[in-house]
């Protein structure tokens, strides 16, 4: 079993103290989102593999020699202000921890997330390109793979369209994102792709990818995998332990979170303690251990 920390929420950057506990525990509970009275109970005996999913790394440095199963990282680095990701740790600081857990886990086993691209006035086609340029030369012997994706049409985007004022994507957009990036990459030494992404870009330069590969889980775990099934795309599947609307950061482009309100009062009914994320265990709750 590979595990997801986290696509629904940033666990490394909010609620590493739990994780923690959770692993030192043996063991970990989700709520089905869909169904939330099925619990599954995870045993770190059954997981062959931790990838963690964060724009923020800092919390989970020190405990990473601790954690003996292979680890992955996507760490997400985005060239927006505070009116996109009012909570979003400074970029320096976040360039500064992908070197060092760079070096704790090794240049191929952390994957840098320049996800999701929207253009809009203020952040052009030039911004990204200078921005994608610096971001690269800054990482440069720490990070050879780069994943790109674009602003998707979700609730909570809808609902911040006026306030990204995004420009609709055209094909001379992706052309000109997608060359320059690829040259960019190129040049320090990194490759750039997209995953599950309509426009893969293989034309521009871009190589063809997944978020977690087939070969790559296999050279990690020695062990092969099924596609991931809550997805349609190539990569291998994995068991996401968080849960929505419980991310800070309150990125205007979040997919994830859809209801702030919500987040804050998921927040405070966090405990480290508990074997949950969010809550706690009731009676009611149907508890199935979960193996792969």
């Amino acid at each position: 079993m590979i595990l997801n920390v986290s696509g629904r929420t940033d666990i490394v950057a909010f609620y590493t103290e739990w994780f923690m506990n959770r692993y030192k525990a043996g063991f970990v509970d989700v709520r089905n989102p869909f169904n939330p009275k099925l619990v599954s109970r995870i045993k770190f005996e059954n997981v062959d593999l931790i990838m963690f999913c964060t724009k923020n790394p800092s919390p989970i440095k020190k405990y990473l020699k601790e954690i003996k199963k292979p680890i992955l990282f996507h760490i997400t680095l985005t060239p927006y202000k505070k009116d996109i990701e009012p909570n979003v740790k400074d970029k320096k600081e976040v360039i500064e921890n992908i070197k060092e857990i760079s070096k704790i886990i090794g240049i191929d086993n952390v994957f840098v997330r320049y996800d999701p691209i929207f253009i809009s006035k203020k952040y052009n086609i030039e911004y990204h390109k200078k921005a994608f340029q610096k971001m690269c030369s800054l990482l440069n012997g720490y990070v050879n793979k780069i994943i790109v994706s674009f602003i998707d049409d979700y609730k909570n985007v809808r609902k911040n369209l006026k306030e990204i004022n995004y420009v609709e994507f055209t094909e001379e957009i992706y052309k000109e994102l997608g060359t320059s990036f690829s040259q960019i990459a190129k040049t320090y030494n990194m490759t750039v792709q997209t995953c599950f992404e309509e426009n893969n870009l293989c034309e521009y330069g871009f190589i063809k990818g997944e978020c977690l590969s087939h070969e790559l889980a296999y050279i990690l775990t020695g062990k092969k995998y099924k596609n991931w099934k809550a997805r349609k795309c190539s990569c291998v599947e994995m068991v996401d332990i968080g849960v929505y609307n419980s991310c800070k950061h309150f990125c205007k482009y979040c997919y994830a979170n859809y209801d702030e309100d919500l987040v804050n009062d998921n927040f405070k009914n966090h405990n480290p303690s508990s074997s949950l994320l969010i809550g706690e265990l009731t009676d009611e709750d149907i508890i199935k251990e979960r193996v792969k």
